[in-house]
């Protein structure tokens, strides 16, 4: 099974780089990270001052009886902790709220470039990766930017803070008390280098497992037919079983590193307990030096723990943002040109000279194709599979750029012109509909509100949707469900139709567009089409030859090549390609009435 190998991306746990470039999206929320470093910076004093209060409450009070002083020490304790409280809750507060302002700017400009991007890129990259960057990729940067960056600071200065009081009281026994960094700090590396190869393991069965998952939830149909049930079960417990290995692998290192970095706790404990006890003994430490470096230890620990988990967020965010920029960065695009021309009035004259197209290098589908249709003329296209019908289609909308010739609309070459508004005057129905979840309205007007709800009754019922429309519980306030699955193959279709005509086009393009709908939609829609045409240069796409007798001109093309052109009549006679398409469809005709 292949893999995405983007998914794999594991990079460095730190990239200057790209966290530069992360810091970029930052900028214009400078104000919330200057209050949470400032409240980081305040926070993370506080809890050092409590050890140090408790020393004074020891030494000072406890010691020698004094209840008024002792008193005043455990206020001066409650109101640091609920101080900590309160400034905690609202570091939370500014950090989640810039991670989530930072990360909507980063999704909204994902979803917008990924709009801008040419088709040649959804050829080539799955649905299901495009949607993860914008998904769980952005996702692992809120949890950087919300939890990551900010709180490796918190745990810093904690760490500073600490390092401060404890040389500040006691200079040796701060000494005794990092006696074990170094072990700590030969643990830290070890296990960053091994959970860094545990997750890079952990990422690549996940990789296969989302593939997996996919390929099959969307060919469930094949699988229950051939009954590949249990086979199919097989397969998948075993890709799920080896991601299950290296999930496991990656917290047998967690399971050891907490127990080290406890044990290196308690050892420097143990080691504060016999020192500063001998200390006592020989009258040169208190009592509440003793108990304060006890806390100060364990709060030591603490974030050196955290900083673990810190790491690992770092490393998914560095992994999911060098994936974001790789998108973000993705130039295959149909360039506008710099100085657009302009339509003064669409008429409608499309010219196709010497055209090369290839969708990749060399490979050409349309090889030296001219042609010329005029205003309000109606061409149709026909040809074998393969034959570069759809290409043509393509390629004049401008969602591929030719090699080689020129098309020109109403004299004008299409490169020169905004991709926007040449499409503005085009209207297609293709023969796989493509419905969006919303409303019957919804899926006609795209939620233009240029398009208003008269118009949107007349296209339908130009088209004849609008008798099944009107028959509907809530008519053209029907939900419609993912993909149209509660409306028919025809329904489908004759939405479209009036989605097409909402927009009033100039030029209209049927590609195979009545191929999947029964002999009585058909009907209706060839009515419509007849109504349509009227006005409009229209090209239409064809497979069933008797659709498209009565067009102005019939381009026949074979192996990319124009290879006839002319009227219906006029082809039969030349008793060539369009001939004998015409005749092996008729040869099926008679045998499918023979058979009824």
């Amino acid at each position: 099974m292949s893999l995405n190998k983007d998914d794999e991306i594991l990079g460095k746990a730190y990239d200057s780089k790209l966290m530069k470039r992360l810091l970029g999206y930052a900028k214009p929320y400078k104000k919330y990270i200057v209050s949470a470093i400032l409240l980081n910076i305040i926070v993370a004093g506080l809890g050092p001052v409590r050890p140090y209060l408790t020393k004074i409450a020891v030494d000072d009070y406890i010691l020698n009886g004094d209840y008024n002083g002792l008193l005043l020490i455990s206020a001066l304790l409650v109101a640091s902790l609920l101080l900590q409280a309160i400034i905690q809750y609202a570091l939370t507060y500014y950090t989640q709220l810039m991670g989530q302002k930072i990360i909507y700017d980063l999704r909204v400009k994902i979803f917008s470039h990924v709009q801008k991007l040419a088709l040649r890129f959804f050829d080539r990259t799955p649905i299901g990766r495009t949607v993860t960057r914008v998904t769980n990729d952005i996702e692992s940067l809120n949890e950087l930017f919300s939890s990551g960056i900010i709180m490796v600071f918190s745990d810093v200065f904690i760490i500073f803070w600490i390092f401060g009081f404890m040389f500040f009281m006691a200079w040796d026994l701060s000494l005794v008390t990092l006696s074990v960094f170094p072990v700590l700090i030969y643990a830290t590396f070890l296990f960053r280098r091994k959970v860094r190869e545990a997750y890079r393991d952990e990422r690549k069965h996940l990789a296969r497992l989302n593939s997996y998952m996919q390929e099959h939830v969307s060919g469930m149909s094949i699988v229950q037919l051939f009954n590949k049930e249990k086979d199919e079960i097989n397969q998948f417990s075993g890709i799920s079983g080896d991601y299950r290995k290296a999930k496991i692998n990656a917290v047998f290192y967690y399971a050891i590193f907490y127990p080290v970095v406890e044990l290196l706790s308690s050892i420097s404990i143990a080691l504060i307990i016999w020192y500063g006890g001998y200390n006592i003994l020989s009258g040169t430490t208190s009592v509440g030096d003793l108990i304060a470096f006890l806390m100060f230890t364990e709060m030591f620990f603490r974030p050196i723990r955290d900083l673990s988990e810190k790491y690992n967020i770092m490393q998914t965010a560095m992994a999911s943002s060098e994936r974001i920029f790789k998108l973000l960065d993705d130039k295959t695009l149909v360039h506008n040109p710099d100085n657009p021309k302009k339509f003064n009035s669409v008429k409608g004259k499309i010219d196709f000279k010497n055209v090369w197209f290839a969708y990749n290098p060399e490979e050409y589908v349309l090889k030296d194709v001219s042609f010329e249709i005029n205003p309000g003329e109606t061409a149709a296209i026909v040809g074998a599979t393969g034959a570069g019908k759809t290409s043509l289609i393509n390629i004049l909308t401008r969602f591929y750029d030719i090699q080689k010739g020129s098309i020109c609309v109403d004299g004008m070459d299409i490169r020169e012109i905004d991709k926007r508004e040449l499409r503005q005057h085009i209207s297609i129905v293709l023969q796989d509909v493509f419905l969006f979840s919303g409303t019957i309205k919804s899926n006609i007007n795209l939620r233009s509100s240029e398009i208003s709800d008269e118009e949107v009754i007349r296209a339908a019922k130009t088209v004849g949707a609008h008798e099944f429309i009107s028959k509907l519980p809530h008519g053209y306030e029907e939900e419609v469900k993912e993909k149209g699955a509660t409306l028919s193959v025809g329904q489908k279709q004759l939405i479209s139709f009036a989605r097409a005509l909402a927009y009033n086009p100039q030029i209209l393009i049927l590609d195979e567009a009545t191929s999947s709908v029964d002999t009585e939609t058909e009907t209706l829609i060839q009515q419509a089409i007849e109504k349509l045409l009227v006005g409009r240069t229209s090209i239409v796409i064809a497979h069933r030859l008797s659709t498209i007798q009565n067009a102005d001109k019939i381009l026949v093309m074979h192996k990319g090549e124009l290879r006839e052109i002319g009227t219906h009549q006029q082809l039969l006679a030349k008793k060539g390609i369009y001939h004998r398409l015409y005749q092996l469809q008729y040869k099926d005709q008679e045998l499918g009435n023979l058979v009824k």
